[in-house]
This record gives structure tokens, sequence and C-alpha cells, in this order.
């Protein structure tokens, strides 16, 4: 027996969720079967909720009738959410990557790891340039242009000049 509350949640989560041969949300995702703009088959993008952009966009396949798309099912919806969630990973290490570099500088007196994280600010974008010393300890952290270019000659040079603000 349930109770009114979890009727009621039953109840959103059926409101929620639609089943259509072009159209199935569920799970936060929805995938569109749409026509192809390209050529005369078919495509099915992939959204996150609350997302405008899809996060996926794949040919589909034709029916048997050759003319409409094969209807989604259960099994083509989770494979869908399974490579959109993989895109979406893979998008983030790419990003994440492109704002994040460190590279390790040996001078006479020490080794240092030197990190640059870019903030993408929209009003003020810059980065941060800071350097470990071989203990993990941070020993300078400075703001720099978020076009600074981080690599083992800027780093040893920044060591070098004592950790002054780069130019």
């Amino acid at each position: 027996m349930t109770s009114a509350n979890e009727d009621t949640a039953n109840s959103n989560d059926d409101a929620t969720s639609i089943k259509e041969p072009r159209l199935w949300r569920d799970d936060g995702w929805t995938a569109k079967v749409v026509k192809n703009q390209d050529d005369e088959g078919w495509a099915v993008e992939m959204y996150l909720d609350g997302q405008a952009e899809p996060a996926l966009v794949g040919p589909w396949t034709m029916g048997r009738d050759k003319k409409n798309p094969k209807p989604l099912d259960v099994s083509a919806f989770h494979t869908l959410i399974k490579t959109a969630s993989e895109v979406i990973t893979r998008h983030e290490q790419a990003l994440h990557a492109s704002l994040n570099k460190t590279v390790t500088v040996d001078t006479d007196e020490a080794r240092w790891t030197v990190a640059l994280k870019i903030v993408p600010d929209e009003d003020d974008p810059h980065g941060l340039l800071s350097a470990e010393n071989a203990f993990g300890e941070r020993v300078e952290a400075v703001r720099v242009r978020a076009d600074f270019k981080l690599n083992v000659a800027s780093a040893n040079a920044w060591v070098v000049d004592e950790f002054r603000k780069p130019r």
C-alpha cells in the first residue's frame, strides 16, 4: 500500500516522463528524433534537462518503410544517455585541461611545481599563477593575464626572478 505522498511523487514522475516514438523524456534527459537538415535522413538530439543546446546530435536509423524514423525505445534511450554523458564528461575534461596547466622546474636550490589556473570570467578574465615547493606547500601566487603562456621556460624565469609578477 502506498501513502498519499508516494502517490503524489509517482504522479509527478509520470507527468514529466514522456515515451513517444520521436520524443522520450526521463531520468533528466530528453531525446528528440528530428529531420536531418543535411540530407533526407533522421537525427536524434539528446538534451540534459535545463540545457538549451543538445549534448549529443547523431544520425538516427530509418524505419522499415524507409521514410520514417525508427521509434525510440527504452534500450536506445539508455544507450543515448550513456553516449551523451560520455560526451559531456570528455568536454568537461578538455575544458579543465585547457584552463589548468602544471609544470615542474628544477633550480640549483629546489624543485618547484608551477601551476596556472585560468579564470574565464566574462568581465575580468585572468590567470592565477602559483608555485609549490617539493613538500607541496604553496610558496607564492600571483594574478596574471588570461593569455599568460605557462611552459617550462616561463615557469623557470618566474622562479629565478623570485616570484615577481611576470610582465
